[in-house]
């Protein structure tokens, strides 16, 4: 792997710095000062309890800084040492310590994953998450997928099986064909890295991710230690969730971590620390087309061309689309009380990384996302960021 020295010498915690700039993929420019005001305006109209936003311009942080409260009630400040829960952001983890094993040739993107088992898929019994995939017995389409139908999202597996009505694991449709978010998907590809390589997920973390990008507040499971400083997510009202502190490692969305330690991930990614440009330029190309009006609900399996002029589209755990400043890769977290978006225009090499700690969050990210970097081309309607202006 590459040097991870240059990552772990910038300087994350709130860096703010008093007229300077920031550039936007157009050219145009901002003062610090600026979107420090509308960052601050935007949280009062729409009531957002928290938010935490990183800037990075040249593929560096140019902006990190933390606003509003990580506990409502006890009102305790957000600041960037508060452990967020990161929801789906862990996901684009997961998608590149994945294509590093791909490019160490432990995996294949193409191989049917039975292959690298020694029995049956439906006949090994999941420790733990009380799951496994014995509802599959019957329906040997499990022997299509791959590890590049998992991470595009194409297995044909709903989101959660326990959002079906029968709670069991089912084909939605054939491995291969369509574009359906799934964490179902990706929970199976770990389950076949862990038992390739003979490691559970939270230490192939470690080795690979937290602890070389010294991410030192940041597990794919709960740690005690962060119970001093934890962060709550909140409804639109500014009251607490229960905060779920995870005991086993998902792929899917179990990971814990802060801003400053997130942003320290985010730029090794987009500097291809650990990874070829090569794989890189692999894991951010279109893999599958996505023509649905909605990434969940009923109309996630209606089509329409509402994302024509962008081609939206799914790479290897990351979104993608075009625009006229050229292609940007982006990955959303979403839970209860929780909502993040990253975004990176790769030739402009201009990025966001916005987290926050409210059901009134992705309110704010249109508007935030067009004044912080000129982004006026994310999908805001398919992902369901229903500006706080709009009523729903």
């Amino acid at each position: 792997m590459k040097q991870f020295l240059l990552i772990i010498t910038i300087s994350i915690s709130s860096t703010f710095l008093h007229g300077q700039i920031i550039s936007r993929i157009d050219g145009s420019q901002i003062s610090l000062d600026s979107l420090d005001e509308k960052i601050e305006h935007l949280m009062k109209v729409a009531n957002v309890s928290g938010v935490a936003v990183s800037v990075l311009n040249d593929n560096k942080p140019v902006f990190s800084k933390t606003y509003g409260l990580a506990n409502v009630q006890e009102n305790i400040p957000l600041q960037p040492n508060k452990i967020m829960y990161g929801a789906s952001l862990a996901k684009m983890v997961f998608a590149y310590i994945v294509m590093q094993l791909v490019q160490e040739k432990v995996i294949d993107l193409d191989k049917p994953l039975v292959d690298y088992l020694e029995k049956p898929l439906p006949e090994y019994i999941i420790k733990g998450w009380n799951r496994g995939y014995k509802d599959l017995k019957n329906d040997f389409r499990y022997k299509k997928i791959t590890a590049r139908m998992c991470l595009d999202h194409t297995t044909g597996f709903p989101n959660w099986r326990w959002f079906e009505a029968d709670k069991k694991l089912k084909f939605k449709f054939d491995p291969g064909t369509r574009y359906n978010y799934s964490g179902e998907g990706l929970y199976l590809l770990q389950f076949i890295i862990e038992h390739i390589t003979g490691k559970d997920y939270e230490t192939l973390s470690q080795e690979r991710v937290f602890k070389p990008l010294g991410m030192i507040n940041t597990s794919q499971i709960w740690q005690p230690r962060f119970d001093a400083n934890i962060c709550y997510g909140h409804n639109s009202k500014g009251e607490p969730y229960e905060l779920m502190k995870w005991k086993e490692a998902s792929a899917g969305g179990s990971m814990s971590t802060t801003l400053a330690d997130f942003t320290k991930f985010y730029t090794a990614l987009i500097n291809h620390v650990g990874l070829s440009k090569k794989k890189f330029n692999e894991m951010t190309s279109v893999q599958v087309r996505i023509r649905s009006k909605s990434q969940f609900g009923p109309l996630a399996s209606v089509d329409g061309p509402d994302n024509e002029d962008i081609e939206l589209g799914y790479g290897l755990g990351v979104g993608i689309f075009k625009t006229p400043y050229g292609k940007a890769f982006f990955k959303e977290g979403h839970d209860d009380g929780w909502g993040h978006y990253s975004v990176c225009f790769l030739g402009k090499k201009t990025a966001i990384i916005v987290m926050t700690n409210n059901d009134n969050g992705e309110s704010i990210f249109k508007e935030l996302l067009a004044y912080a970097i000129g982004d006026t081309f994310t999908p805001w309607r398919w992902e369901n960021y229903i500006p706080y202006h709009i009523k729903r």
